[in-house]
């Protein structure tokens, strides 16, 4: 650990480390793997800044390349992602006619179902490292709008494992 309390890798501090990576290089499983690798006080240290712009931007960028238009069906669902921490930040997946699409911010749209999460469980969920029933009891994951919808979200979706 450095003086921050943050483990740190052969250079440097966690967030230094990291902040180096190029996330658009990294493969779902091996982010699902580093995810995995740090603990939740540790995901929610380094998410700040840059680096959790950078992340979130890429973990919402990837949604369309591993969406599952055969499992959703014929599936029409907004669904608004809060990611609270250091700020909150809004997404939406719009899944319509076989295909998924992800915008930065609030529409105008009625969500059918709203997911609200810390940046730690969010990391955890899209990883594969989280158990979504489990956040959900525990509210670490807040619900609003159709549950059923939310509780399938991860059959509609390649979810890497560590």
């Amino acid at each position: 650990m450095n003086g921050k309390g943050q483990e740190s890798g052969a250079g440097g501090d966690l967030t230094t480390d990291l902040s180096a990576l190029d996330f658009a290089a990294v493969s779902p499983e091996e982010f699902a793997r580093i995810v995995k690798s740090l603990s939740a006080r540790q995901l929610g240290e380094v998410m700040h800044g840059d680096l959790r712009t950078r992340v979130l931007g890429e973990v919402f960028g990837r949604m369309r390349q591993q969406f599952r238009p055969e499992a959703a069906g014929d599936l029409t669902a907004l669904i608004r992602w809060k990611i609270t921490g250091e700020s909150e930040e809004v997404y939406e997946t719009a899944i319509a006619g076989g295909a998924c699409a992800v915008t930065r911010g609030r529409s105008a749209g009625e969500p059918r179902t709203t997911l609200v999460m810390g940046d730690a469980e969010f990391l955890k969920l899209v990883s594969g490292n989280g158990n979504p029933v489990t956040m959900f009891m525990t509210r670490k994951l807040k619900v609003a709008g159709d549950v059923g919808l939310a509780s399938g979200l991860t059959r509609y979706f390649d979810i890497p494992k560590a």
